[in-house]
């Protein structure tokens, strides 16, 4: 994976405004529209072990989806909770700020800067 990215969704303010702050400290990162382009399962781990939580933590749970899926089930596994996400990538919590090998959520969007220090 490139160094800086950013798995970005334009129509979100917090997305935008995490964009916006590393713009205005020279960062451009990579752009990851992961609506349109979901990352694989693969990928989806890599980056849940950059930020250090289980596949739970990364749902959005007030999306149609989570209910749908019964995705507040407890004993789904990881790999259950993981392909829901590649197959409904609005699950995906956002922004999600990627830099030299470490991840943040940008919620709020003030956090991606932690990864600048």
């Amino acid at each position: 994976m490139t160094a800086t990215r950013l798995f970005h969704n334009p129509r979100c303010s917090k997305s935008r405004g995490a964009l916006e702050l590393l713009r205005e400290r020279g960062i451009e990162p990579e752009i990851v529209t992961y609506l349109e382009m979901p990352p694989s399962a693969f990928q989806l781990r890599e980056l849940l072990g950059q930020l250090g939580i289980a596949a739970r933590d990364l749902l959005r749970t007030g999306e149609d989806e989570y209910a749908a899926l019964n995705l507040a089930d407890p004993t789904l596994s990881e790999d259950v909770l993981i392909e829901a996400m590649v197959a409904h990538p609005r699950l995906i919590e956002r922004p999600i700020f990627v830099h030299d090998g470490r991840a943040v959520i940008g919620r709020p969007p003030e956090r991606v800067l932690e990864l600048l220090d």
